[in-house]
């Protein structure tokens, strides 16, 4: 057995920017996983990023190696609002940054954690067993991919959720029935249009509300009225990117509610004219059957008029989101899972992103609705690293100081072996 003071499971932007911040601050911890995996492996070729080029830097703790720094030493293309950034540059980013401020990291899957005397163990999925006083869960997207459970009757050959498509080349020539309305849905809905798949898109809304493009000189007037954020324009936004802590202390049904509301499904500017006019879109429409007929399926619609009609199609891609839910984490043990204190299957989190489990802590979207959209984007590692590193900083120094005066460390009394 080994052991660590603290670990960190996940190695996207939360996880590395964690990581780089508590090297820089002396505190001895272990991350692993597989750098920016969920970047590299469940997002469509080609995508580009909604967030704008200047809020998509992964913070570092100096805050030098900026996407914008990156992109100058590369000699790859870089704007602060438009173009957008694309996939394989911001991808590539998020590796030389792992390279640059953690070469330390694992790439080893964690398959089993639950508690012990101390602190927590983990057992790596070389069969390595580790032990360490506290835990960092920066997991991202990758467990909580959504599917409706009327679609999840659908075998797998025949219904795929929109993350398990980097490329889309295995469905040209073929129809698809894309659901959603959000950025995930327009981008895979190019895409097959680009490889000649037939391709269909329905949704619930009865309109599409596009990300509105980055406009060039704005006047006085417009700037006061929707002050540029990290997020999108808005004093609501200014509000969650620049207070997180005061969006931690207000009633949790607003919390919940606001972060439900605020930012919602919305495909990004650049993606309509490759969409409209291309792509069938059946808006304003419920799905409410689901049968398969030999090899195809067959989707009942209903509109808001009550009106049915059928689609049928070859395959029916669901790019329906992420729903944070705890149960989906299904390495930790179950008894360590209900112990943590939920509301509608999200961690609740202190300030300092502490679950009601001592030393197990959440961040990026587990941590949403404690503490605002902002950690559900790449500009929310600043004020997590920052505030998770000094606060862990300072409870090592305090079991310094308590050691240097004899106290016993309940930790050194794990076995090894």
């Amino acid at each position: 057995m080994t052991r660590c003071h603290v670990a960190i499971i996940g190695a996207g932007p939360y996880g590395l920017s964690i990581a780089a911040h508590l090297a820089a601050r002396g505190v001895e911890f272990r991350i692993f996983g597989r750098p920016m995996h969920t970047w590299l492996t469940r997002m469509p070729r080609g995508m580009r990023l909604k967030s704008a080029g200047f809020a998509s830097s992964i913070s570092d703790p100096d805050g030098e190696f900026t996407l914008r720094a990156f992109c100058q030493r590369a000699g790859l293309p870089y704007a602060d609002l438009a173009p957008p950034v694309s996939l394989e540059t911001f991808t590539s980013y998020g590796l030389e940054f792992q390279r640059k401020f953690v070469p330390q990291l694992e790439d080893k899957a964690v398959v089993s954690l639950r508690r012990s005397p101390g602190g927590f163990l983990l057992e790596l999925e070389d069969g390595e067993v580790c032990s360490a006083r506290r835990i960092i869960v920066a997991v991202g997207l990758t467990h909580f991919d959504y599917v409706p459970p009327l679609l999840s009757v659908l075998p797998p050959a025949l219904l795929t959720h929109s993350s398990a498509h980097y490329a889309v080349d295995q469905l040209a020539g073929r129809s698809v029935a894309v659901i959603g309305a959000g950025a995930s849905a327009f981008d895979l809905a190019s895409l097959l249009h680009q490889v000649d798949a037939d391709v269909q898109l329905i949704a619930r809304t009865p309109a599409i509300r596009f990300h509105d493009p980055p406009g060039g000189k704005r006047s006085l007037y417009e700037r006061m009225r929707w002050p540029n954020t990290g997020l999108s324009p808005g004093w609501h936004l200014v509000f969650c990117s620049k207070a997180p802590l005061v969006f931690h202390h207000l009633p949790q049904q607003y919390r919940l509610n606001f972060v439900r509301r605020v930012l919602g499904p919305a495909p990004g500017w650049f993606t309509r004219p490759e969409v409209e006019g291309k792509v069938p879109l059946h808006l304003g429409v419920n799905v409410t059957g689901v049968k398969v007929r030999g090899s195809r399926v067959h989707l009942e619609l209903v509109n808001r008029a009550g009106e049915r009609r059928s689609l049928v199609t070859d395959h029916v891609i669901a790019a329906t989101g992420y729903r944070v839910d705890l149960r989906r984490l299904t390495f930790m043990s179950s008894d360590l899972r209900s112990a943590v204190h939920a509301v509608d299957q999200t961690p609740i989190l202190s300030s300092k992103f502490e679950s009601s489990v001592p030393g197990l802590y959440f961040v990026g979207i587990a941590a949403a609705n404690s503490f605002g959209p902002l950690l559900r984007f790449v500009f929310g590692t600043k004020f997590t690293a920052r505030r998770l590193t000094r606060h862990l900083a300072s409870l090592e120094s305090r079991k310094s100081i308590s050691l240097e005066h004899g106290e016993v460390d309940a930790f050194a009394g794990v076995q090894e072996g």
